[in-house]
């Protein structure tokens, strides 16, 4: 992006097009790229002794309009649907662009100027004033209202009362937690398989009920074939679950209760 300077009355390249643009009275849609290549180089002649930085500017755009003029000397390019393609197309796309911006920025400007003419005070009513509440009569208000009239407006009310509730929501019930001792469900279920020395896990779900106590059941297996307490077989995928109770002498020094709590803990906030 170029430094903004002013040159004379122009600020940039494209304002400079612009410019020699209106000066011919020529139309942007059909620009007479030589006879404005040649102003525009004879302007930027003038600005040698410019900053280099604000010049790269106008030679990029130089360059520009010496490309487009070397493709309007030559036979006219087809694009893929047979129709030929114009060198100046995307020049006046960006003039134009430019154009709208410029007198934008003078619209902006205009309204600035038009603001700061303006002055405001902050608002001083009284308190007083802005607590007072025009007096009502209730006689006036309730002349020509009759007891049809009431009844009519009681059922409106009614009705607009019934039409404010969701009909699906409205209809559901409350969703109780499930509320499960930890410590005394794993005991539980430890318990029932070392009394009976194996299981099924399906024989084990159906003792109690609710969603918990099927997590609980099922992290505390996992837990026991963690600690070596328990052994499962499984068939096939989908088949019955066997639990089968391990001999003392198998069993893992592992205490992994608190793990448990965590696990559990995480399951029963997600809920």
């Amino acid at each position: 992006m170029g430094i903004p300077v002013k040159l004379q009355a122009f600020e940039g390249p494209l304002d400079l097009l612009l410019h020699l643009i209106d000066k011919n009275k020529i139309n942007i849609y059909d620009i007479p790229i030589i006879e404005i290549t040649n102003q525009y180089l004879a302007y930027i002649a003038l600005m040698k002794d410019q900053n280099l930085d604000v010049m790269s500017e106008f030679l990029v755009m130089a360059a520009t309009l010496i490309d487009i003029k070397s493709k309007m000397l030559l036979p006219a390019e087809v694009n893929e649907e047979g129709e030929e393609e114009d060198p100046r197309a995307e020049l006046v796309e960006k003039l134009l662009e430019y154009k709208m911006y410029k007198y934008m920025s003078y619209e902006l400007r205009d309204q600035e100027e038009e603001a700061a003419g303006s002055m405001y005070r902050k608002a001083d009513v009284p308190n007083e004033v802005k607590a007072y509440r025009e007096p009502v009569d209730l006689d006036e208000l309730l002349k020509d209202v009759t007891l049809s009239r009431m009844h009519a407006i009681y059922k409106d009310i009614l009705k607009r009362q019934e039409n404010r509730l969701d009909p699906i929501r409205s209809t559901f019930g409350k969703i109780e937690k499930d509320e499960v001792d930890l410590g005394e469900t794993m005991n539980f279920v430890e318990q029932y398989i070392m009394d009976r020395g194996a299981c099924t896990f399906r024989s084990l779900l159906m003792l109690r009920k609710g969603k918990m106590y099927v997590v609980v059941t099922f992290l505390t297996i996992l837990e026991l074939m963690k600690m070596g307490k328990v052994g499962i077989e499984q068939e096939s995928t989908f088949a019955e679950i066997y639990i089968t109770a391990k001999d003392k002498s198998e069993w893992n020094e592992v205490d992994a209760e608190e793990e448990f709590a965590e696990d559990f803990e995480e399951i029963k906030g997600g809920q």
